[in-house]
């Protein structure tokens, strides 16, 4: 804190919380995202979604898990409210940086090991990270013309400014992870990967996911019906993954 009380942009000693919204996630990869959080962030906040499997038991044993609120009804059908609920949450622990983390998603390590001095210095406010849809395993990322986020940043980074206007736009589906007003303040775009692994699933998984979107969004207002239909294709475009120096 400054002589006003103001908090300033700290150069070090910076601590890191992830933020997580979980739904019926026992049976995926949530024990594994945990586990590899628990190695390199200080603290753990999550939203469940009324799940009504083991997901709250499984979280409850990492004990980086300092925050969990689990909701009695869920809000699957309006994700914003998860999303700012989530936020709420977080800001009530008074955190340092925010790293937003789906259930299904692995930082490469090099970003892990780059995850302290992105966040201590003061010259920017977030960071920006490239995120791979991995596709029917864990060998290979989809690149086609609907299946491309990987060729831009996505903000999953952000320094907690106690005090700053929050905002999310009131979306169903596909919704920000992190508040737009953020997109404001000076950030950094890092050439550093995110795994994800939320596509890496059998046929028959992907065709629940299909439909799943179908149902939650069948005139494509939130997102792209082209890229919905996309995901039953038979033989999508796939790019062999490459760790960091091979």
């Amino acid at each position: 804190m400054d002589l006003n009380g103001i908090r300033i942009r700290k150069k070090k000693d910076n601590r890191l919380t992830a933020v997580m919204q979980v739904r019926n996630e026992e049976e995926g990869m949530l024990e594994q995202v945990l586990e590899d959080l628990s190695g390199f962030v200080d603290d753990i906040v999550i939203v469940d979604d009324a799940s009504t499997d083991g997901t709250v038991k499984l979280c409850r044993r990492f004990s980086k898990v300092g925050h969990l609120l689990i909701l009695p009804h869920t809000h699957f059908d309006r994700e914003w409210l998860l999303r700012k609920q989530l936020w709420e949450l977080v800001c009530s622990t008074d955190p340092d940086w925010i790293l937003s983390v789906d259930a299904d998603e692995i930082y490469e390590d090099k970003a892990k090991s780059l995850m302290r001095d992105l966040m201590n210095q003061d010259q920017f406010d977030w960071v920006g990270f490239r995120l791979f849809d991995f596709w029917g395993g864990t060998t290979h990322y989809r690149e086609d013309e609907h299946w491309q986020i990987h060729r831009r940043h996505t903000r999953t980074l952000v320094r907690y400014i106690p005090g700053y206007y929050y905002f999310y736009p009131q979306m169903d589906h596909h919704v920000p992870r992190l508040p737009l007003s953020y997109a404001a303040l000076p950030g950094f775009l890092a050439e550093l990967r995110v795994k994800h692994y939320g596509w890496a699933v059998s046929r028959e998984k992907l065709i629940e996911k299909y439909e799943r979107y179908m149902r939650r969004d069948p005139e494509g207002i939130w997102g792209n019906l082209q890229q919905y239909r996309s995901i039953l294709d038979k033989n999508p475009t796939l790019v062999e993954w490459r760790e960091e120096g091979s």
